[in-house]
């Protein structure tokens, strides 16, 4: 490996016990698509709102003012991805985000976009 590169570079060894650690390429897959949730500005918008509190589709309707078809729509793919749970509580449904894991990636991601500016 010493051929391809001019610039001071990691030991061979080193090289490998990284590529052994590297999760499998399903788990890399599954990675990759649980951050394209993340691409979409209305999906963010409702995890913004639930980063907050526990809301219903209508509050989060108003909030994000989108149809609730749409919100409904969104909500959707954030629970089949696991990012939101829901609660019922008669015959209304809340939807919060689904462990803290969720709101520290969010506010993760909002305090780099912040070092930037």
């Amino acid at each position: 490996m010493t051929d391809l590169c001019k610039c001071k570079q990691i030991s061979d060894k080193e090289m490998q016990s990284i590529i052994q650690d590297m999760p499998d390429a399903g788990t890399m897959q599954n990675l990759a698509d649980f951050f394209k949730v993340f691409g979409d500005f209305s999906r963010l918008k409702l995890l913004y709102f639930l980063s907050r509190t526990e809301l219903c589709v209508a509050d989060l309707s108003a909030l994000a003012n989108m149809q609730q078809s749409a919100v409904s729509h969104q909500l959707k793919i954030l629970r089949l991805n696991r990012l939101v749970k829901t609660r019922k509580e008669g015959t209304v449904v809340y939807y919060s985000l689904d462990d803290m894991h969720i709101k520290n990636l969010f506010d993760l991601a909002l305090e780099h976009l912040e070092e930037q500016k």
